[in-house]
């Protein structure tokens, strides 16, 4: 890091040194000018402000080896645990905040800007609160390797431990239910949590201890003053610091805490750790017990999502980078970007998952929601290769009932609801027909949420018929609303109907066709007699399917893109397929992410958020066993295991739009589900891995085309060897996928393969390919002993040019029963 002592007068910023300015311009023969820039420079300084990230020359902790004198190295080895309490720690990182400030007050007015966070732990950096102007000058800075604008994040908004196969198959191998996932630390970057939920509680009968290796905070409850801890829950924190200096926090409504106000965080943290057994019960209903993946893992909290805004990437880097700090095992991420970085040249290349990348050196698993900008392609908002992507499944649990008309027919619905009284029928209205007054022209009354604008003598004893409108899909209407309209006008039951097209519903004029012919009206068209009928059938029982798990409608599709102009990276998304559609967890009474369940203490909510920690939850489990596996040990494991096929054995399927926008299933392929549907007994013996090392990251970034070997340094603090363009490309990396996006002529892959397994296995190797490609792979028979490592080399030749991908896969069958399978895609070009 440079020496900043004699910097001051090199720099010129009017703002601050206006003497220096003056006698600059005066040689210049400008004082009118150096008057005029004296006046509006403050002014543009202290105008509109935006939140920066920027990373600085010199080492993070986790990576410093030494150098600065009067400071050791903090640097250590994967199998080692940091003492982030250790003289050397602290010290350098308090030297790195130091010179973080000493650089502001060098550069800035005091006044003028506000440094919200340093990083120091995974990054070398600072968030500061600054005008654009200052962020030009401060680019130019010595010292200075990066400078980023913030941007927003968003969220990517029960039955699945028995679906996955945990109860039998995972749950004994760690000691059954109440050992699964023993004194792991999963972190939750998310909306906070509501500790008072049974799925949070600390046993009784079977009290938690202390995690030694965990060193996180727990903040107080600013109302009550109690700890938001308890021993299930290990850390509480909540950073808001760049919302705050955004002007988008509001402590009324956002909860300057790691309370949850939004729902999200509770359900994720009772997704992957929830404590087992807990009854989920609403409106009287029992609807069977939740337990999260690992129920004896232990929670740590990160709140970096509230309730109006969603988040920012400055508060999700801090975050990070202090999860790591305090000693977390697993991250879980159910957020991510608005869309691909604008500032570097390759979406590997950003604040976020550079300091995703050095938590994954430090040994930590991250696990991220791939998005929920489904069914269509390049939707993804999770990019890199050391994160594992998630795409959300629909499991083997449906809910769904039936209407039955008075005409005999019956009509498939969805719903978890009762069936109405004795399985009787009731006479229908619209809501269109039991207007009050003039309600019609000054409000819209048909999607049932104002009871004051319906005639309760009317409705009472009858079926209320509501209309489906955009203000279900927006979010300004629920069907918790049209309940609590229905139940205080008298009704009997309620349906809520697609009366026009929306996108993924299904307009059926069945039930609208039965009612309007069954009802009599006067002149002017006024109804006076109600003689359709219907019976609601009961929903609350769920049936199962053998056609699961299917890639759910809004889960982001690949592929994977390189960069804002959205070119095809050479690395496949998403990695892997997990449960992720109608999943019950726990929820925060007061959360409003879904008004459906305001007030609940479960909701049932679907989207790659609720699949992440399912993954997340898995590769805690994994953790327990192999306490010494790296996180891409860990993620080749859940990869190379996973399923193709459903649980009747066939090919998954995806859902898709057809061409008049109905939900139709197509074949899925790797862009829709990566690996496989994951398998997680498989998972804790996979038999090999394909392990990655952080220099191989850094070898990956510095191959990619158009991507400067300096952008790589700035933003990674990691430098490329001048031979990295020549000897690598990008698919060259030891994951366990091969993605070529442009494959002319031939081209041959290696991987290394390691065993994890407690004898050698002699493996027989098969490929599969669609015909545009040939594969073959070398040797065709291996043998691994154990600890040891052999490489396969894959060749891929295009044999015809179609424009489309084409997909398959190396199957490595062991001799004692391991299978291992690596999927590969490839489009041919000229």
């Amino acid at each position: 890091m440079p020496d900043l002592s004699g910097d001051l007068l090199r720099v010129p910023f009017f703002g601050r040194f206006c003497g220096v300015a003056i006698r600059i311009l005066l040689k210049m023969k400008a004082l009118e000018l150096a008057c005029l820039l004296l006046i509006i420079v403050p002014q543009v300084v202290l105008g509109t402000h935006d939140v920066y990230i920027v990373t600085m020359e010199g080492e993070p902790v986790v990576s410093y080896r030494g150098g600065v004198e009067g400071f050791p190295a903090t640097a250590i080895d994967l199998d080692e645990d940091m003492e982030i309490t250790s003289e050397a720690v602290t010290s350098y990182s308090l030297h790195l905040r130091r010179y973080h400030d000493k650089l502001l007050d060098s550069l800035l007015v005091e006044g003028t800007y506000e440094k919200l966070y340093s990083y120091h732990h995974l990054i070398n950096g600072f968030a500061v609160h600054m005008s654009p102007l200052q962020a030009e000058f401060l680019r130019k800075a010595p010292g200075v390797k990066h400078v980023e604008r913030d941007m927003k994040i968003q969220k990517l908004t029960t039955h699945t431990p028995q679906f996955l196969g945990l109860p039998t198959g995972v749950w004994p191998t760690g000691g059954g239910f109440d050992r699964a996932g023993e004194d792991v630390v999963i972190g939750f970057v998310d909306s906070g949590i509501y500790p008072q939920h049974p799925s949070f509680s600390a046993h009784k009968t079977d009290p938690y201890g202390p995690v030694p290796h965990y060193k996180g905070k727990c903040e107080m409850d600013p109302v009550t003053r109690r700890s938001f801890c308890n021993g299930k829950i290990v850390g509480a924190q909540h950073f808001a610091k760049a919302a705050i200096a955004a002007g988008a926090f509001n402590p009324d409504v956002d909860f300057a805490s790691p309370l949850d106000g939004d729902g999200h965080g509770s359900h994720t943290a009772a997704i992957a750790a929830g404590n087992n057994g807990i009854p989920v019960r609403m409106h009287g209903h029992e609807f069977g017990k939740a337990s999260g993946m690992a129920p004896r893992a232990r929670i740590a909290v990160y709140k970096v999502l509230y309730r109006l805004f969603g988040g920012y990437v400055s508060d999700v880097v801090a975050a990070i980078d202090q999860a790591v700090q305090d000693g977390v095992d697993i991250l879980n991420l159910s957020v991510g970007p608005n869309s691909p970085p604008t500032a570097t040249r390759t979406t590997f290349l950003n604040p976020f998952d550079a300091a995703l990348l050095s938590a994954v050196k430090a040994g930590v698993f991250v696990a991220q929601a791939a998005g929920n900008g489904g069914p269509f392609p390049k939707t993804l908002v999770s990019f890199s290769p050391w994160i594992t992507t998630v795409a959300a499944g629909v499991d083997d649990r449906r809910y769904k009932n039936h209407l039955v008309l008075g005409n005999g027919k019956l009509l498939p619905g969805l719903g978890v609801s009762p069936a109405t009284h004795e399985n009787k029928s009731f006479s229908l209205i619209s809501a269109a027909d039991a207007l009050l007054g003039s309600s019609a022209t000054k409000y819209s009354a048909l999607d049932c949420q104002r009871p004051e604008l319906l005639n309760k003598r009317k409705i009472q004893g009858k079926i209320l018929l509501c209309g489906y409108s955009f203000n279900y899909i927006s979010g300004t209407a629920s069907i918790k609303k049209v309940s609590e309209t229905a139940r205080s006008l008298g009704a009997a039951g309620f349906i809520v109907a697609v009366e026009n097209s929306y996108p993924g519903t299904k307009f059926d004029p069945d039930l609208i066709d039965y009612y309007n012919s069954s009802t009599i009206r006067d002149w002017a068209g006024r109804a006076t007699t109600f003689q359709a009928t219907a019976a609601i059938a009961d929903g609350l029982a769920p049936t199962l399917y053998n056609s699961a798990p299917q890639v759910a409608l809004f889960s982001s599709r690949g592929p994977d893109v390189k960069d804002f102009s959205f070119q095809d990276a050479d690395v496949l998304k998403p990695d892997i397929l997990a449960p992720g559609n109608l999943i019950w967890a726990a929820w925060a009474p007061n959360g409003t992410d879904e008004a459906n369940y305001a007030g609940e203490g479960f909701a049932m909510v679907s989207g790659t958020s609720m699949a992440a920690p399912h993954i997340a939850g898995i590769a805690a489990l994994i953790k327990q066993k192999n306490p010494k596996w790296s996180p891409s040990a860990i993620k080749s494991a859940l990869m190379t295991t996973s399923n193709t096929l459903d649980k009747g054995s066939h090919p998954l399927r995806a859902q898709q739009y057809s061409t008049s926008e109905i939900m139709t299933l197509t074949r899925a392929t790797p862009f829709d589900y990566g690996s496989g549907a994951v398998n997680p007994k498989a998972a804790l013996d996979p038999g090999l891995v394909l392990d990655a090392t952080h220099q191989d990251y850094i070898t990956f970034l510095c191959s990619i085309p158009d991507v400067e070997h300096s952008e790589v340094s700035n933003i990674t603090g990691s430098t490329c060897s001048s031979s990295s363009k020549v000897q690598q490309r990008p698919y060259d990396l030891n994951i366990p996928s091969i993605t070529i996006s442009q494959l002319r002529g031939t081209q041959t892959v290696k991987r290394t393969v390691t065993s994890v397994a407690a004898e050698a296995e002699t493996y027989t190797i098969m490929t599969r390919m669609s015909p545009e490609i040939a594969l073959e792979v070398s040797p065709p028979a291996l043998t691994v002993l154990p600890g040891a490592s052999r490489e396969i080399t894959a060749t891929l030749t295009a044999r015809s040019v179609t424009g489309t991908y084409s997909f398959g896969e190396i199957t490595m069958k062991g001799d004692r029963g391991h299978l291992v399978r690596i999927p590969v895609v490839a489009m041919g070009f000229k």
